[in-house]
């Protein structure tokens, strides 16, 4: 039996963006391997555990996790982690994992922090949804993610299925005003 093509793809099966002690920011899983909320935390506590005692500031370290190749790189008071299986190709990881960081540093204009990450979650969701799509590599530039994603957050003309979440907030308060208004 061949492997269909979609086998033969990069995968990722879970992007992790975690504070310095270990709560989520933002994640996102592309796998049904945890298929609860506590199996997912567990498993971003292991992670979280693993790779504390390392200095992944500068370049991205590598670890094998329970049959999982994660790849990370901490900034300020986030952690960035992508993982894959361990048949997956380490390069091919980090270079996703570069693109989730150089994007978000993009877009949170240089101030990669808890605090901004959390004011601009709808951002890094949709970095997210512009790098993978149910676990495949779409894009790795940081700059074309960066340029789709700003796109798409400042086009108020945007259908509402297309909006980000404070944009469709703040389309539905303009039209209540207008309704209002009359």
């Amino acid at each position: 039996m061949s492997p269909s093509k979609l086998d033969l793809c990069p995968s990722v099966k879970n992007i992790l963006l975690l504070d310095h002690d270990g709560r989520r920011v933002a994640v996102k899983y592309f796998s049904d391997e945890w298929a609860t909320n506590s199996a997912k935390e567990t498993f971003e506590n292991l992670v979280f555990e693993k790779t504390q005692k390392t200095l992944a500031r500068n370049e991205a370290e590598i670890i094998l996790l329970e049959n999982h190749i994660v790849v990370y790189k901490f900034a300020q008071d986030l952690q960035f982690f992508v993982t894959g299986g361990d048949e997956e190709n380490e390069l091919i990881l980090s270079s996703v994992l570069q693109a989730f960081f150089e994007s978000v540093t993009i877009l949170l204009r240089g101030n990669v922090d808890k605090k901004e990450a959390l004011e601009n979650l709808d951002l890094i969701l949709l970095c997210i949804d512009e790098i993978i799509d149910g676990g495949i590599v779409l894009e790795t530039d940081p700059n074309v993610i960066a340029g789709k994603v700003a796109s798409n957050s400042t086009d108020s003309g945007a259908p509402l299925s297309e909006q980000t979440l404070s944009q469709a907030l703040a389309t539905a308060r303009e039209h209540l005003a207008r309704s209002l208004l009359k």
